[in-house]
């Protein structure tokens, strides 16, 4: 799976494929924020599909932990991490911010080899 199939392209004048930036939101704490511990063999898109029941929206639980590197589906072991309880006001500011830049953008997709 390519990791920039949903990131929005546009063409330079010279013809060469640019990609456009894409915008996360803040994802304020909350009460009703889950904190987990992290064990072996976790990973963000397995935790967001116990947690959500949707394992492509891993970004959400990656960036509201932005203490760790963002280049890993594997948290260290041992961390803590806050999980939100509802993804959806998460993906609608997503969307939103995003959508100047295409109209069909609906999550993020960073699959891909190395993962």
């Amino acid at each position: 799976m390519n990791r920039y199939i949903n990131t929005p392209t546009e063409t330079s004048p010279s013809g060469d494929k640019i990609y456009k930036v894409t915008k996360y939101p803040t994802i304020p704490r909350t009460f009703e924020d889950l904190y987990i511990y992290t064990t072996i063999g976790d990973r963000f898109d397995t935790l967001a599909q116990q947690y959500y029941g949707d394992s492509s929206l891993w970004w959400i639980i990656s960036i509201c932990n932005d203490n760790l590197p963002q280049n890993s589906l594997n948290p260290p072991v041992g961390t803590q991490l806050r999980i939100p309880p509802n993804p959806n006001p998460i993906v609608a500011a997503f969307e939103k911010l995003n959508e100047s830049s295409t109209s069909t953008i609906t999550q993020p997709s960073f699959g891909g080899s190395g993962y």
